[in-house]
């Protein structure tokens, strides 16, 4: 099973919005470096939704080379389109990816049933570990824990990145599948609660930047550690706000920027941070020790 701080890496990007493979090759021997326990390639903070099929296979399949089964890499291979998807999670198989995060389809706003059947159909389709991600908060699409239970019994499903930040939701979550699929957070600043509750890890965007910190956090809380848990998340807390002051991932992006990890690229609709942001993004930082 996969556990502890799992990045949601962001795609590296020079000015002119094109890939930096060179930037990603370094970023993931950082994560390396700093004890990172797995990669999401391509997922929200990778910027999925712009870049093409052709880049979003190429993110994933250079990941896989130059991770070389260090750790686990696990493929962004959502969409709203279920054909799509299966296309998505068969290519990321087909270059080694050891697992794929595929999030509920965004703008259709399918009923719970047609969620069911989604996700059914692409477990049945291609044979890899499988993980859900519920994110209602981005794609008007919530996937209710009576579906996730339904889902849970598929071989090919071993897990959840609940990002609600509902507590509550994920305990109902967990109680009622963790003997069958792993729970992840999806939300950094609750994530230490949630792996206390029984979750295996946090699917991280603060990882990014801190991830020796959040992977300490994650084992301490997966080790059932809650005085040393939450020492190290009082660093990461401001981290985990500033992170999200502007759509993710514009700040992880900047600060990624200011450690000198990766240029200034990102692709339209994203901008770069606003200037009225910089200065409480940079306290944060400070504060979590990562400059």
């Amino acid at each position: 099973m996969i556990a502890g701080s799992l990045v949601a890496l962001v795609t590296p990007m020079l000015p002119d919005g094109a890939v930096d493979w060179e930037a990603l090759n370094r970023l993931i021997d950082f994560h390396l470096a700093e004890g990172t326990h797995a990669i999401v390639a391509v997922g929200t903070s990778g910027e999925s939704p712009t870049l093409s099929v052709d880049e979003h296979i190429q993110v994933i399949a250079r990941t896989v080379d130059q991770v070389a089964g260090r750790i686990p890499v696990i493929a962004g291979t959502g969409a709203n389109s279920t054909r799509e998807a299966v296309y998505l999670t068969r290519l990321a198989k087909d270059k080694g990816a050891d697992a794929a995060l595929l999030v509920t389809p965004y703008y259709n706003k399918p009923t719970q049933e047609g969620l069911f059947q989604h996700y059914t159909k692409i477990a049945d389709s291609v044979d890899i570990p499988q993980i859900l991600y519920n994110v209602p908060g981005r794609t008007c699409c919530d996937l209710l824990p009576d579906t996730v239970d339904r889902l849970a019994s598929h071989e090919n499903i071993v897990g959840l990145k609940e990002a609600t930040g509902d507590l509550e939701r994920a305990r109902e979550v967990i109680e009622r599948c963790a003997d069958r699929i792993a729970i992840y957070s999806g939300d950094d600043a609750t994530a230490m609660k949630l792996i206390l509750m029984g979750g295996k890890g946090d699917i991280s965007v603060t990882a990014n930047v801190a991830p020796k910190k959040m992977a300490e956090m994650c084992t301490a809380a997966l080790a059932g550690n809650r005085e040393l848990a939450e020492k190290i998340n009082d660093q990461l807390d401001s981290l985990h706000n500033n992170l999200f002051l502007e759509a993710n991932p514009i700040p992880v992006k900047w600060a990624l920027n200011q450690m000198g990890l990766i240029d200034a690229g990102i692709r339209l609709p994203l901008t770069p941070l606003s200037q009225k942001h910089h200065e409480a993004v940079h306290l944060a930082m400070m504060r979590a020790g990562v400059i």
